[in-house]
């Protein structure tokens, strides 16, 4: 865990004891440093568990110094919207909710769980976040989720010392990266480490192909399924994952392997003990893995470049979040409120950005308070996109479709993993499943 810069812990602890703007970054105070819910509780609920859960408490505490309030963390495991409904129905829901996926947040709107955030935390998105962030947070017009946490998963993660080894440098287009893969694994180690037991790395391999090579339109179009999964532009997408799917020589262990290898297990084999490849693709988050369990010096032993563009298009900006919700059965709601208004405030970030693993979409944030000059790099990339973000396909869609083990999305790409040489034949079976959970 990244100790707190001096001047940053101290500016943050000057604006928590006074509720000042100090550190240029507005009102922190959700409750005007007035302690004026003093005494009460606020349930907060999500699937956060271990440093996340932890680093997440410490915001918690930060403006339960602010307001008076004690706030409580509930994880909910990754099935939110069951365990939210069943607290929902034994009358015990918790106020707040920090909700992982876009199609679980309009799920919970339209099932009229949520209330519309406060003009103040409107305000607040208005001034401080791209129109993206809040088009993501909508349902109908109206402003349901605050985006607190965001994931940038547009980066692939690679040893420098393996590069180095091989003589290649950082590509700058997926073609480039395709060679620069085959240079690695002639050297002696394999490219790259994909994590195929778990189905959501695969949409997020097919996502970023998509969106630098369809397009941000079609992008929206395809995530809202406007267009189907039949579309030439699908094929087209599944046929540029397909070369490196084939490939054997770049993929650690082959495809039969990298089937049995989940998230953690691909982070280890790059810059674990003993590696196995050069390269990972996934989000920011895997700085965390690296640093934490395998004790690798981001930047230096762990550094990543852009995911790269294809096809001549644009490189992509996939991100993935977490946004605060308000439930109405909720118990507290004045306290729920308040704490939404804190969490879109730059002060409420920086108090994790300090300790690591962490991104927020708030443009605000002072790049001073992120720990280590790679993730500065990652949130830089993130808020310098702007509108041009578009959020993880898969969290857009229905879970029966983009976000269940073993069903829709993730099992036909692990089944294309396994065969790539079909593209249509995928493209037919993802529609199918597609068509299948939009009607419920």
């Amino acid at each position: 865990m990244m100790r707190r810069r001096i001047t940053l812990a101290s500016c943050t602890a000057l604006a928590l004891a006074m509720g000042a703007t100090a550190c240029g970054g507005g009102d922190v105070s959700a409750g005007g440093g007035d302690k004026s819910l003093d005494g009460q509780t606020i349930t907060v609920a999500g699937v956060w568990s271990g440093s996340e859960q932890k680093n997440f408490q410490k915001v918690l505490d930060a403006f339960g110094e602010e307001t008076g309030a004690k706030a409580q963390f509930v994880s909910t495991g990754d099935n939110v919207s069951t365990v939210v409904g069943s607290k929902i129905e034994g009358g015990n829901a918790p106020d707040v909710v920090m909700v992982p996926q876009v199609g679980v947040l309009k799920q919970f709107a339209e099932k009229g769980w949520l209330k519309p955030l406060s003009q103040k935390t409107e305000q607040a998105v208005d001034t401080n976040y791209a129109s993206v962030w809040k088009k993501y947070g909508s349902v109908e017009g109206a402003l349901y989720g605050l985006y607190f946490k965001a994931a940038h998963k547009s980066t692939v993660w690679y040893s420098p010392d393996a590069l180095d080894q091989a003589g290649v440098k950082t590509p700058k287009t997926y073609e480039d990266m395709l060679k620069a893969g085959g240079t690695v694994s002639d050297s002696g180690l394999a490219a790259f480490s994909v994590a195929g037991q778990d189905g959501w790395t695969l949409t997020d391999w097919f996502e970023n192909i998509y969106l630098s090579q369809a397009g941000p339109e079609k992008y929206d179009r395809l995530a809202a399924h406007k267009i189907k999964w039949t579309d030439p532009s699908v094929v087209d997408a599944l046929t540029t994952l397909g070369k490196l799917f084939k490939d054997e020589q770049l993929i650690a262990g082959g495809r039969k392997e990298a089937l049995s290898t989940d998230f953690p297990g691909s982070v280890e084999k790059v810059f674990g003990p003993e590696p196995k490849a050069g390269m990972v693709y996934e989000g920011d988050f895997v700085a965390g893995v690296a640093k934490d369990q395998f004790d690798k010096k981001i930047g230096t032993d762990a550094d990543f470049f852009p995911f790269p563009a294809v096809d001549g298009g644009k490189a992509p900006v996939v991100s993935g979040g977490d946004a605060a919700v308000v439930l109405k059965d909720g118990k507290n709601q004045e306290g729920a409120m308040k704490f939404l208004e804190y969490l879109a405030t730059p002060e409420a970030a920086a108090v994790w950005a300090e300790t690591g693993g962490f991104l927020s979409p708030n443009k605000k944030v002072d790049l001073a308070s992120y720990g280590d000059d790679v993730t500065r790099e990652t949130a830089k990339s993130l808020v310098g996109a702007g509108d041009s973000v578009r959020f993880d396909m898969s969290d857009q869609a229905p879970a029966a479709f983009g976000g269940t083990k073993g069903m829709g999305e993730w099992k036909l790409l692990q089944d294309f993993l396994r065969d790539p040489s079909d593209p249509k034949a995928t493209a037919r079976r993802l529609e199918a499943a597609a068509a299948k959970a939009d009607k419920g």
